[in-house]
């Protein structure tokens, strides 16, 4: 309550130790995970794409947040980029992630294809042609003239042989993972657990490898699982549900599994930095 001109002396605290600038930058981190923002970040990128790439790789995200996003036209079509979460792949892989990062998934799905033309999850997920021809595709296409070297490659466990026999969520059917190995990978569809926070039809843990962790995005706006928007919409998942099923996310909100000739929507999810 001073109602007179006063002096004062300040004295500024010295510099923050290592220690506690990393515990400020953890902070700050945790703070932009779990905080919805939903940002136009288009300008940004496209004007400061240095800017914007190293408060990325330096691991201070200060202007990022969860469910901020950028808006670019891939092959004809108006694509929208969520950011799904902050450095939720750091130190993971059989080969350690250390790069800090941004997970990006597309609004919607970018397309349309089976997982496999035939009615069969053999070979599991990483022998699909959901991996083998699809994505790679995607990756191409919509993905690499947008993000380009700042696209980062990670190792992932992924599902390589199905035995038909085997027990699974299913009690009507059979058919399950059962074997996995490490890839070296860009892109890769979401799981279950990315999208739910649990396994529902995921065959065997063999499915899941790092994708272990429900992304925040999800978390903070569940209606984003299947819709953004006025748009309703199915994609799939990379779980193996049985022996001519993966998973997939429906249109209506159920968790589901769907032959894998069908048809359904392709919604990946890559790493940027």
């Amino acid at each position: 309550n001073i109602t007179s001109d006063s002096k004062c002396n300040i004295a500024f605290a010295s510099n923050l130790s290592k220690e506690e600038y990393q515990n400020y930058i953890d902070a700050g981190v945790a703070l932009r995970r779990n905080t919805y923002r939903g940002k136009d970040l288009t300008n940004f990128f496209e004007t400061q794409p240095d800017k914007f790439y190293k408060q990325i790789s330096d691991g201070t995200f200060d202007d990022i947040y969860v469910g901020d996003y950028i808006t670019t036209n891939e092959n004809g079509q108006k694509v929208t980029w969520l950011i799904a979460d902050l450095d939720n792949y750091l130190h993971s892989g059989s080969t350690e992630l250390t790069q800090h990062h941004a997970t990006i998934i597309p609004a919607k799905p970018l397309e349309n294809a089976p997982m496999n033309e035939a009615r069969t999850t053999e070979g599991g997920y990483a022998n699909s042609q959901m991996v083998t021809t699809t994505l790679p595709n995607v990756l191409t296409t919509y993905i690499q003239p947008v993000f380009g070297e700042h696209i980062i490659k990670y190792i992932n466990a992924l599902s390589n042989e199905v035995n038909p026999e085997a027990s699974n969520r299913v009690p009507s059917a059979k058919g399950a993972s059962s074997k996995r190995a490490w890839y070296e990978r860009k892109l890769d569809l979401m799981s279950e657990i990315n999208v739910y926070e649990t396994i529902v039809w995921s065959s065997s843990s063999y499915d899941t490898g790092i994708d272990n962790r429900q992304y925040a995005i999800f978390q903070l706006r569940p209606e984003f699982i299947n819709s953004y928007g006025t748009s309703i919409f199915n994609y799939w998942l990379k779980d193996v549900a049985y022996s001519t099923d993966f998973a997939s996310v429906s249109g209506n909100g159920d968790s589901n599994t769907v032959y894998a000739s069908y048809l359904g929507g392709v919604r990946p999810r890559f790493l940027i930095g």
